[in-house]
């Protein structure tokens, strides 16, 4: 019976609705004492009574949409509904019935039945919630294969989020209630659904509800909030799934659509920086501005920024053509009146700079063009040389040589105290940036900042793709920490330090406090809904070639001082001029003359001298084991 009501409820409930309309007009005859039975007369007036009010009553529950209600949904809103549709119909028999438009009972009936029709229409409706609710519970627990989600967030985009689930994934979801660190709403409903709790009562309700999917529906929202909820979603061991703020939903697009899996930058917690675009957009604007290493995952978003304050042209360079042809069709696309040119080039071939140089004279250039794999150039420290260094060599000569206004440096963490090549030839860009700004009338600048999240190559990917496969998970080291950042948010403060450099500065951008890497592990594998080293195994493989243990944003030596932007701070010039720079650059030069990549110990000792800062490690170590 109860699979013949869910499957034909809408013809049901119209049958029901049309007999209770029949039965209380001739009960609330009854009522007041007509005997119409006996009267054919009186007879005919009620039966055209009932046609009239059967379409009318009809009319009005199919205007107010009652029977597109889910039964087992209904709460106190939708029984207003039920009552405020009633009173109109009832009004409308009585208008009818005073106007004398129409032949039918009097006021008196007209009243009485729809008393009886009201309470009988949300009585029944509430029996039958009850009968459904309580199917559907034992139906949910033990015959469908339905996941039970618990939904965060008691908004507006909760609501959509409720009716898209209710009309057309009630096969694939089974709500089980809602949370909202709203304590009144509790035990209130949203669309049939109840508020269960706040925050603190995740994890009971998920335990007590058998729950599996989080949806986290709150999209505006504090970065700290959103962090603190998700370190409690996280131990419910329930996969979570995100919706993300208002400024990134796409429009036009299904909401359950907009959902995402919570990405570890979520766990951050930092709250949006604050950038002085007025004079970034005086720097930028109406300008020329060209960016090495355009296509990478740092070179693409510095496009993406800058072009937001219309340059005259954006000019993009990089040596793998199939990411330079992404980023140049997103940004014509998105941008179409803002002239871009990209360009196919290596910033190792300074002939092929020059005539770049020559033909757009940029403005403002962004080198951002680099080999930053530690494992990758340890086995080809000759790759790492020719492009870091004499790459960055090229471009900074060709900016002072055409007029650059300023030029800015992407440089890392990996280039303090560095015990890789990677980093050795990133600090040696550094000193190159510096020593030319003491001759030249460019503005040479570095910003100096640690990993980024979700770049090309960095860890979170990789677990990403490790979870995928159903593990296991790679860690190096159990103790391994490292900085992160976004992509955005160093972006930001890349074009923040540009926009205040006035040459000869290393910028250290305030990455936060240093995040474990095996922490991360465990925290993407429990916000996938699974468990670590039950579902997912970590596996740690042991520190890789020129591998710290942690990172560093500054050297000892080196100090730091203030600026404007609290995340920004700037670190003492180095002692080096042009001079000292040509001898340690004709060194390397010899060393690409005369040197392979297999032998791998001349290469790191010339490099030491170079870099007095580098350490290798290898060596240390067998230093160690002889004495």
């Amino acid at each position: 019976m109860m699979k013949f009501i869910q499957k034909h409820r809408n013809v049901y409930l119209r049958i029901m609705d049309i007999i209770i309309i029949v039965v209380s007009y001739y009960i609330a005859q009854i009522i007041i004492g007509n005997e119409l039975v006996l009267q054919p007369e009186m007879n005919k007036r009620l039966l055209t009574t009932i046609i009239i009010a059967i379409i009318i009553y009809g009319g009005i529950l199919q205007i107010f949409k009652t029977y597109k209600n889910i039964t087992r949904y209904e709460n106190g809103n939708d029984y207003l509904i039920y009552v405020l549709a009633c009173l109109i119909s009832c009004t409308l028999m009585i208008f009818f019935n005073v106007v004398g438009v129409i032949d039918i009972v009097d006021e008196r009936t007209n009243l009485i039945a729809s008393l009886i029709i009201v309470t009988t229409i949300i009585g029944y409706r509430v029996f039958l919630r009850l009968i459904l609710s309580e199917g559907h519970s034992h139906k949910q627990f033990q015959k469908d294969n339905r996941k039970n989600v618990l939904v965060i967030g008691a908004g507006e985009a909760t609501k959509i989020l409720l009716t898209t689930i209710k009309n057309s994934m009630s096969n694939t979801y089974n709500i089980v209630g809602l949370v909202d660190d709203n304590e009144n709403k509790v035990n209130y409903a949203i669309s049939g659904n109840k508020i269960l709790g706040t925050r603190y009562d995740i994890p009971r309700i998920c335990k007590e509800n058998n729950v599996e999917t989080i949806f986290f529906s709150i999209s505006n929202i504090s970065p700290e909030d959103r962090k603190k909820i998700l370190e409690i979603c996280q131990e419910t061991g329930c996969k979570v799934r995100i919706l993300p703020g208002t400024k990134d939903l796409i429009k036009d697009k299904p909401l359950m659509s907009n959902f995402r899996d919570v990405q570890i930058e979520d766990l951050l917690g930092r709250d949006p920086i604050k950038l002085d675009n007025k004079n970034i957009g005086k720097l930028i604007e109406n300008k020329v501005v060209l960016v090495t290493g355009g296509g990478g995952s740092i070179g693409s978003e510095l496009c993406r920024q800058i072009i937001t304050y219309n340059p005259k042209k954006l000019v993009i360079v990089d040596i793998y053509e199939n990411n330079l042809y992404d980023i140049e069709q997103e940004l014509k696309f998105n941008y179409p009146e803002i002239e871009i040119d990209a360009i196919v080039a290596s910033v190792r071939e300074k002939h092929r700079l020059n005539e770049i140089f020559e033909e757009y004279k940029p403005y403002l250039v962004f080198h951002a063009a680099a080999h930053k794999h530690v494992p990758l150039m340890e086995t080809s420290p000759l790759e790492a040389i020719k492009n870091n260094v004499f790459g960055t060599y090229n471009v900074v000569n060709c900016a002072d040589e055409y007029g650059v206004k300023r030029f800015i440096l992407i440089s890392t963490d990996k280039a303090v105290n560095p015990t890789n090549i990677m980093g050795a030839t990133k600090r040696l860009c550094e000193l190159i940036v510096q020593a030319k700004n003491k001759v030249s009338q460019t503005e040479y600048a570095a910003v100096r900042f640690g990993n980024v999240l979700g770049s090309n190559g960095s860890v979170v990917p990789l677990f990403k793709k490790q979870i995928a496969k159903g593990g296991p998970i790679t860690v190096t080291h159990k103790d391994i920490t490292r900085f992160f950042m976004t992509i955005p948010e160093a972006v930001s403060l890349v074009l923040q330090a540009m926009s205040g450099a006035k040459g000869g500065e290393i910028f250290v951008l305030d990455m936060g406090e240093p995040v474990k890497i095996y922490d991360m592990a465990v925290k993407l594998i429990k916000l996938s809904g699974l468990e670590p080293d039950v579902d997912i195994q970590i596996k740690v493989t042991g520190l890789r070639p020129g591998e710290k243990l942690y990172e560093e944003l500054l050297m000892a030596e080196e100090g730091l001082s203030e600026t404007k932007h609290d995340k920004i701070h700037i670190a003492k010039p180095s002692k080096i001029d042009m001079d000292m720079l040509q001898q340690k650059l004709d060194k390397l030069t010899h060393l690409l003359e005369t040197t392979n990549n297999e032998q791998k110990d001349e290469i790191k000792d010339v490099i030491s001298d170079v870099v007095p800062t580098y350490r290798n490690l290898e060596k240390e170590k067998k230093d160690n084991k002889e004495e």
